[in-house]
């Protein structure tokens, strides 16, 4: 049956297959005639990446939503990759437990979505990405083979490990068709606890000093630029200050409390005045807006809406160097808005206008010859999550200068996809 599909993509169908079997007809089927397949999932991240432009078939997995197996007492679950991460959440919560892994529009998103592009968000400090978290996987590769690795238990070590490896592949390698997770008992309490800081330099010194706190933080957020949003904000995102602290904190409600006093003495140690956010909803509402940050349309979380954006790049730095990166930034589009899950050195920038200093040739020429190397500089990698100039997105714009090991991730792709038709040109390999 015909799924409904964003244009952004080139295709002359779109197949909505119930099971694995029949998602191995449709790739094989294709890799037969050299067809490009382009699988689909919440198509919350059509943005990200290259453009397709072969002509090819979308796969929508929205037919694949089941839960197979839920042992609770055993913490872990299987389930379907068309499975939204809200109804992940949903089906978790009547168990007291979650999948702590922070993504963007929960209601679209699916879970085999989010194991393609290795999506995180505030918590991956302190919980980790969404590959710590995968211990079983079934999928469909290039030939239209299925094939599985991993299984239902924790402690599993059979075969190679192609969770890891299909975790961030981006679709190229195989279409998955099911997962087994490790989840976790949910925290009985959270709270965040913030400052206003008058500088990045005054931000980086209490950044250095969360390196020997004796506090366990779950997320160390740094918001710098304008505030990245309007209306009802919570009031750290809302502040003008030059930059804002954030650390979040989960546990047990005495541990909770114990951790907010002690950072509050280290940060009046250090001349900082700590607020804090305890009260759930508020709580909730502030993880979700560093959730939806990244996302360009401005949709953001529910009653929070964001100015949409021109651009949205993600940084991947030191974390030591996050500050100064954030300074080059800074200087280059002051009107940026800045948020940096500071302690994994992620900076997410969104651009609500162009750059008044641009170099000519527009954004493209400011990310090569500006932002990628600055990011460089700061031993990382800066690459466009969403863009308006799609026409002006070459694969040095999106993905930065091929890494060492790119030779080795053609031979994978080939072993994986030898005809080239997953998701074809999108991603940091193969051709268009």
């Amino acid at each position: 049956m015909p799924a409904a599909v964003d244009n952004t993509l080139p295709l002359d169908d779109t197949l909505a297959p119930a099971d694995e079997a029949a998602v191995a007809r449709v790739v094989r089927d294709c890799a037969g005639s050299r067809r490009a397949v382009y699988s689909l999932g919440g198509q919350t991240s059509l943005d990200y990446g290259l453009p397709g432009r072969r002509r090819g078939v979308g796969l929508s997995l929205a037919g694949l939503n089941r839960v197979v197996d839920y042992p609770a007492r055993d913490m872990t679950i299987t389930i379907e990759a068309g499975l939204t991460i809200a109804e992940l959440a949903s089906t978790l919560t009547a168990e007291n437990q979650w999948l702590p892994i922070d993504v963007a529009e929960a209601d679209r998103a699916t879970i085999g979505g989010v194991i393609a592009t290795n999506t995180s968000g505030p918590r991956r400090f302190g919980q980790g990405t969404i590959r710590d978290y995968v211990i079983g996987i079934r999928a469909v590769d290039g030939r239209g083979v299925a094939f599985q690795a991993g299984g239902r238990v924790v402690k599993n070590v059979a075969g190679y490990d192609f969770c890891k490896l299909l975790c961030g592949s981006f679709g190229t390698l195989a279409v998955i068709t099911q997962v087994t997770l490790k989840i976790k008992p949910r925290p009985k309490a959270s709270a965040w606890a913030w400052c206003e800081l008058p500088s990045l330099a005054k931000a980086d010194e209490l950044l250095a000093a969360m390196a020997t706190t004796a506090t366990t933080p779950t997320a160390i957020e740094l918001v710098a630029g304008p505030p990245p949003g309007q209306g009802d904000l919570p009031h750290p995102l809302a502040s003008a200050a030059a930059a804002r602290l954030l650390v979040g904190f989960e546990g047990t409600a005495v541990e909770v409390a114990w951790q907010l006093e002690r950072l509050a003495d280290e940060w009046r140690a250090a001349g900082a005045s700590l607020r804090s956010i305890s009260e759930p909803d508020a709580v909730a509402a502030l993880c979700s807006q560093l959730t939806e940050f990244p996302v360009a349309d401005g949709a953001g979380a529910a009653g929070v809406a964001s100015t949409p954006a021109i651009a949205v790049l993600k940084a991947n730095v030191l974390p030591s160097k996050v500050t100064g990166f954030i300074e080059q930034l800074g200087q280059l589009a002051p009107q940026a808005s800045i948020v940096a899950h500071a302690g994994s050195g992620i900076v997410l920038v969104r651009l609500a206008a162009f750059p008044d200093a641009a170099p000519a040739g527009g954004l493209a020429a400011a990310i090569v010859r500006h932002w990628q190397p600055a990011a460089r500089a700061a031993s990382g990698n800066l690459v466009v999550l969403a863009s308006r100039e799609a026409a002006e997105l070459t694969r040095q714009v999106v993905w930065g200068t091929p890494r060492d090991d790119a030779r080795l991730q053609m031979a994978v792709k080939r072993q994986f996809d030898p005809h080239d038709i997953l998701n074809p040109g999108r991603f940091v390999y193969g051709s268009v």
